[in-house]
């Protein structure tokens, strides 16, 4: 574990000055950091400088990043096998799907019929044994369905000698197939190398991972930038806001605070060109101030806002005046003293009495109709 304060002799190796910032900001750059945290907070920066040898841009520790990476790894190797069986089956599906349309459409050979009902029954039946038998993809152990076994589907299977003969024909057409989809793949990433011929096709799609790899490599290192030049401008805005904002109190300071004031030795034209000049200013200010509130407040809020403030005054004064009734009453019945507060109880007690009978008779005839 690096200590909390990390001595002086390793920060040479990290950087002194602007460059330690730059290079905090550069390692953090998820933090809302600025280089004005770092230069009033040193030790803080010395202690992030030191963090970021640990931890990468996310703050994940490297060690654990590496594991990361590791399982990344291994799950895009599962990925990749995944992949490639459900491409080849969904290839398959394909291939029995348009062999039915062209049946349908059209009489097909004898042999392709035959092909064709060969392989969709042995795709059927690998399904079922897969959905019965899942230990070759699962540590886990399915109860039997049915009373079903993976044996009792195996014995679906077509003849040997039928599903013999389609093995020696599906890898023909499966590579047909394959190529035909590259193809189109190829053409659909540049559709103008579609008239080329069948050999150049083939030269140009065994480059086509190369290319498709440096693309998304080129755009990672654009993303890259992009995110790097983000932060230089936010830091770069944040510092020139700060300027600006200081710029913009040593102008009110010299406009309201040290305005020149009439000296007698001066002479009075220049006296009242620089009042002249100063009143310029302080207009100009003013004006925009006033834009400001104009895009603000548009005539229609400010309508809005007249008829709730003439709404809400009259309610006020209505409160009031109600207020000011309460209270007269509440005078001249404090006057009578404690026989009318036990008046005043004995009222309200038999007040309720007279709305609960009320009610309860109110409900009693709904009832009773």
């Amino acid at each position: 574990m690096m200590s909390v304060y990390p001595d002086s002799s390793s920060v040479p190796s990290l950087g002194k000055g602007d460059e330690l910032h730059q290079q905090v900001l550069a390692s953090f750059p998820l933090c809302q950091l600025t280089e004005e945290d770092l230069t009033q907070n040193p030790l803080f920066c010395r202690l992030l400088a030191s963090l970021s040898q640990h931890v990468d841009q996310t703050g994940l520790a490297l060690p654990l990043k590496r594991e990361l990476e590791k399982a990344e790894r291994e799950l895009q190797t599962q990925r990749l096998g995944w992949l490639r069986s459900e491409s080849l089956y969904q290839l398959l599906r394909e291939m029995i799907q348009d062999h039915c349309v062209r049946k349908h459409h059209s009489s097909t050979p004898a042999e392709d019929d035959k092909f064709y009902e060969t392989l969709e029954q042995c795709l059927l039946v690998a399904q079922c044994v897969r959905q019965l038998d899942p230990s070759s993809t699962t540590a886990q152990e399915q109860p039997p369905f049915l009373g079903l076994s993976a044996q009792h589907v195996l014995g679906l299977m077509p003849p040997q000698q039928d599903v013999q003969s389609m093995k020696q024909r599906l890898l023909t057409e499966l590579e047909k197939r394959l190529k035909e989809k590259c193809f189109n793949i190829l053409t659909y990433y540049q559709p103008e190398w579609e008239q080329d011929s069948e050999s150049l096709k083939a030269v140009k799609l065994s480059r086509l991972p190369e290319s498709l790899e440096s693309e998304s490599k080129r755009a990672e290192r654009l993303r890259e930038k992009c995110r790097e030049s983000a932060a230089l401008l936010q830091r770069q805005t944040h510092c020139y806001l700060s300027e600006l904002m200081g710029c913009v109190q040593i102008l009110q300071s010299l406009i309201l605070d040290h305005r020149l004031k009439t000296q007698k030795e001066l002479d009075t034209k220049k006296v009242e060109y620089l009042e002249a000049k100063c009143q310029i200013i302080i207009c100009k200010i003013r004006v925009e101030m006033l834009e400001l509130q104009l895009d603000t407040y548009t005539p229609e809020t400010i309508a809005a806002h007249r008829k709730i403030r003439v709404k809400l005054d009259s309610q006020l004064s209505a409160v009031r005046a109600e207020k000011h009734s309460a209270e007269s009453m509440l005078s001249s019945f404090q006057i009578l003293g404690q026989d009318f507060e036990a008046l005043v109880e004995e009222y309200s007690r038999l007040r309720q009495e007279i709305d609960n009978k009320s009610w309860a008779l109110k409900e009693f005839s709904q009832h009773s109709n």
